[in-house]
């Protein structure tokens, strides 16, 4: 990775918080920051005129992450494609990409924009994307943690954003009872037991992460319900939360899981979607 953070403009007010939030990342983890503007092909007349709208949101992205963290080295890129495909080709050079949760012209009873749900689903590096509140002072970072391959990832960038923030990560494992279970309410002893195993295992998991990484505050805890109702309610009080693209028992050709795409959907804050690397093979 290059050492740069990039974010979507579009002009729209989540892009902006995207941008803030970006801005304030890169002052943390001392990396530079690249807006891109994403021009779609459009009749010559509709297509003059969206240049100039590009040129003049990214001037005054530029100027509002200057505002955020004036130290930060900050470039301006525009490039004509879909705007999909734009992104991710431009995510290949970069550390992270930002995003607004939605952009122009979205339906606003729709809190996931396509845009950045196919981003989050297909970027080869972790992907922010940005709602309400770019930055809060709660000294929180969330992640899902079941012990997956795609959580292993979600943990150690979880740790990454917390030691730059000077935050504690908190880690949550949801147990569900499985769905093939008949009559689960006759086996009400052999579920409490096969979740006390789980949480069992969930806390053993942690320990590693407290052992490598002792300047940052790891805690835990262990629910039964389900994963974006037990995220949701941790990102109340929460700077950032973290999820792997895909968790456990996921089908392979599904990028972005169910539960990174609840999460996206219904938490409030800054959600990071992250995918496994070869760091995560261990």
């Amino acid at each position: 990775m290059a050492g740069k953070i990039m974010a979507g403009v579009d002009g729209s007010v989540p892009a902006t918080a995207a941008v803030e939030w970006a801005a304030a990342d890169a002052h943390r983890r001392g990396r530079s920051l690249h807006l891109v503007h994403v021009h779609e092909h459009w009749p010559l007349v509709l297509d003059e005129a969206e240049s100039r709208y590009g040129a003049d949101a990214l001037r005054a992205a530029a100027a509002r992450a200057h505002e955020v963290a004036s130290d930060v080295e900050v470039t301006t890129e525009v490039r004509s494609g879909n705007v999909v495909e734009q992104l991710i080709t431009e995510s290949a050079s970069a550390e992270c990409v930002v995003l607004g949760s939605r952009g122009r012209g979205g339906f606003a009873a729709m809190l996931l924009g396509s845009v950045s749900a196919a981003v989050a689903g297909y970027a080869a590096v972790p992907v922010v994307v940005v709602r309400g509140r770019a930055e809060a002072t709660y000294g929180r970072v969330v992640v899902g943690y079941d012990g997956s391959k795609c959580s292993r990832t979600a943990m150690r960038y979880a740790i990454e954003q917390a030691r730059a923030r000077r935050a504690r990560v908190h880690a949550v494992f949801a147990w569900q009872v499985p769905m093939s279970v008949p009559y689960a309410a006759a086996y009400v002893g052999v579920l409490d037991s096969a979740f006390e195993e789980q949480q069992r295992k969930a806390r053993e998991a942690v320990t590693p992460w407290r052992e490598e990484n002792p300047d940052v505050e790891i805690t835990d805890e262990q629910v039964c319900e389900h994963p974006v109702a037990a995220l949701m309610k941790a990102s109340a009080t929460a700077d950032l939360v973290v999820v792997g693209s895909r968790g456990m028992g996921g089908f392979a050709s599904a990028v972005l899981g169910s539960v990174s795409r609840g999460v996206l959907n219904h938490v409030t804050c800054p959600v990071a979607v992250v995918r496994p690397s070869a760091a995560d093979d261990r």
